[in-house]
């Protein structure tokens, strides 16, 4: 009988120490801590070296966009806004995009309005110690019969740049960049004969844009039109210095559905999207050369979800994503990943940056996060 009890005691001993391996195997969730940024609400998250700008958007004030400067011990400091008078829309306005190089700021607003509640387009520049001032545009410049969309304020070191789409020189919409002028007015580039333009067998769909050196990165998808098929495939759009010298790259192992959604650029890009409703993420090398990492957890992401721009962390990525307004932090390399739960953010996830020290700020829902990454 002490022979058998002594084999039930080592053999349960042996038991709880692996049960108690596995548990310490499970990745360990990430404590987050709630930013405050007062009464409003932040939309966009902007990182130039130390500095963090924080777009917020105030339901109750008079002016509704705000903009905060965020230093590494938490102090906020506003940032003016200016809209102008001659436009109404101005000060409803709720950012999309902000650019900053260190120096210049450019930024893209939007409010819904008139009969038809289009987005009314407002573009906004200026510098942290002067402030946001909006420059006035003319309706045709964003707005009419052949309006598309707008998504991205980019700044090269060869100049500032609008992002969006509009209507085709031959089909469907083409990609569309907008460049300033001395006057401070915008003027729609051509995009015929560039790889920006559709065509009657492949319509371009870029909807998020970025900078890697003096160029710009779009992403997205193309959709093939031949005979019998539609075929709709991940891809990335790229200039050489501004609006010059684009090529198509398509994405590769698109499956059957893919859609590229966000990017962030270094020396190489790390875009972030979807293959057949399925988180992907790829590489693409400044020479043009992509490929999709391989070993991402499986998670579900469509067309109408957004995803925060992937974060470069060293030699891994760090994306983060939310699944049924649940927030999970993924972390790896090519192969290689660990999935972490979030404890304090829930509902969706609209931006992320890391900061250089290695703290990581959130948006989900209608709040700022931040939490340290080890």
């Amino acid at each position: 009988m002490r022979r058998f009890a002594a084999v039930a005691i080592l053999v349960l001993a042996t038991l709880t120490a692996c049960s108690d391996d596995k548990a310490d195997d499970k990745p360990q969730p990430i404590a987050w801590t709630k930013v405050d940024v007062g009464p409003a609400e932040p939309v966009t998250l902007t990182a130039n070296d130390k500095q963090l700008l924080v777009g917020l958007r105030h339901r109750g004030a008079k002016v509704v966009p705000e903009l905060q400067l965020l230093d590494s011990t938490g102090k906020r400091t506003p940032i003016t806004v200016k809209p102008n008078p001659a436009s109404p829309y101005a000060f409803e306005a709720i950012w999309y995009s902000i650019a900053y190089d260190g120096k210049q700021l450019l930024a893209l607003g939007g409010a819904s309005g008139g009969a038809h509640s289009n987005t009314r387009w407002t573009v906004w520049t200026g510098t942290p110690q002067t402030g946001l001032v909006e420059k006035p545009q003319n309706f045709f410049t964003f707005g009419g019969q052949d309006a598309g969309d707008l998504y991205s304020a980019v700044i090269t070191p060869s100049g500032g740049a609008l992002l969006g789409s509009w209507g085709g020189v031959q089909t469907g919409n083409d990609a569309m960049v907008w460049l300033p002028q001395s006057d401070g007015k915008w003027v729609r580039q051509d995009p015929s004969k560039t790889a920006l333009q559709s065509t009657p067998s492949l319509l371009v769909g870029p909807g998020f844009g970025t900078t890697l050196g003096d160029g710009i990165v779009l992403v997205g998808s193309q959709v093939r039109l031949e005979p019998g098929t539609v075929a709709q495939e991940a891809a990335v759009w790229r200039s050489t210095k501004l609006n010059q010298g684009w090529t198509r790259i398509v994405l590769p192992d698109p499956g059957g559905r893919s859609q590229a959604k966000t990017a962030t650029c270094a020396k190489d890009c790390v875009i972030s999207g979807y293959v057949d409703g399925q988180l992907a993420i790829w590489q693409l090398d400044a020479s043009g050369t992509a490929k999709r990492l391989q070993g991402v957890p499986s998670i579900p992401v469509g067309d109408k979800d957004k995803l925060p721009p992937p974060i470069l962390d060293g030699d891994k990525v760090v994306q983060v994503v939310a699944q049924d307004n649940k927030v999970k932090v993924l972390t790896g390399r090519d192969g290689q990943w660990t999935v972490q739960d979030a404890v304090g953010p829930e509902g969706k996830v609209t931006d992320a940056v890391l900061m250089p020290d290695r703290k990581l700020y959130l948006i989900a829902g209608t709040s700022l996060w931040q939490t340290t990454l080890s």
